[in-house]
């Protein structure tokens, strides 16, 4: 294994830690359309509160990262999608500050503030699905494929499994007697994810082609098999921390295997991670650093989700 391919397995570390916790953020903040009573919203912002954050920082983390470990893909990217990115990264300044001044507003704020975080939260995640499919796009142009109709169906599917996730979380979080209808959006979402998973999987069918050639990518994929069948006992069962751990485990099996298949490719079809990699002795310390950051950022989360776990 060489440098940059340690080096693509952190940033690939960082991207699947954001999807799973800030996803599973920007989720909670969608729901707002569908959960409209005051103490719902109101016990549904205190789950996000102590965590968002932190969940934030796996963003940070991979945007220093691609910088440091892949200046090339990373000039590349933001010469390219660098609107759609801003527009991101406005979408969770906004959706942050309505998070955190929603308890001192008053009523009539406070309305516009919620607006203003299902509207943010939503838009956010719709970009990061067009952005992922421009990654994964074989055409020149990522922009247009942007627009394309791959791309619309990439943000949607993001942002189902987004929903996905939040539903799962505020289920465990605050139980059904405070959010009852948790349960059976669950079971929307879930089928609205697999829906477009299957569309999207005949665009893509040469990375889990490229995937089930490799005895690891057989594992994966098998793996995720056995994950999705437990995501579906957990939806039966109805038992909200297991439906929240296989779900979270199918996402970050899916996501392995999209990467194992785009191997080489950081940029698929554009630029590989050799050829887009820093050079040696920038990776090296950029890897010892990271050494130590990613488990303080591990020990800072497993922290704050201590401080604010559900009580028996």
């Amino acid at each position: 294994m060489l440098l940059a391919d340690l080096s693509a397995i952190l940033l690939g570390f960082s991207l699947l830690m954001y999807i799973l916790l800030d996803g599973t953020d920007l989720g909670t903040g969608m729901l707002f359309f569908w959960f409209r009573a005051e103490e719902q919203r109101e016990q549904m912002t205190h789950t996000l509160l102590p965590v968002w954050d932190a969940n934030e920082t796996w963003l940070v983390l991979l945007a220093g990262g691609m910088f440091a470990l892949f200046p090339a893909a990373f000039s590349l990217m933001m010469s390219s999608l660098a609107l759609p990115v801003f527009v991101m990264l406005l979408c969770l300044f906004l959706r942050a500050l309505a998070l955190e001044y929603r308890a001192e507003a008053g009523v009539k704020l406070k309305r516009w503030l919620d607006r203003l975080m299902m509207t943010c939260s939503g838009l956010a995640a719709m970009i990061q699905g067009l952005c992922m499919n421009a990654v994964l796009s074989t055409q020149p142009d990522a922009m247009a494929d942007i627009l394309s109709l791959t791309g619309f169906l990439s943000g949607l599917g993001l942002i189902a499994v987004y929903l996905l996730m939040a539903c799962c979380w505020v289920r465990w979080r605050l139980g059904e007697t405070t959010v009852p209808l948790a349960g059976a959006w669950c079971w929307v979402w879930w089928l609205v994810s697999l829906l477009i998973f299957a569309v999207l999987l005949r665009f893509n069918m040469h990375l889990w082609d490229q995937c089930w050639a490799l005895l690891i990518g057989k594992l994966v994929i098998v793996m995720a098999t056995v994950a999705a069948c437990l995501q579906v006992w957990g939806l039966w069962r109805g038992h909200p921390l297991m439906l929240l751990v296989f779900t979270q485990a199918l996402v970050a099996l899916i996501f392995l295997g999209g990467c194992i298949g785009m191997h080489p490719w950081i940029l698929m079809n554009k630029l590989d991670i050799y050829q887009g990699a820093a050079p040696q002795t920038a990776q090296v310390f950029v890897l010892i650093g990271s050494a130590i950051i990613v488990p303080l950022t591990l020990i800072y989360h497993s922290w704050s989700f201590w401080v604010m776990k559900r009580k028996s």
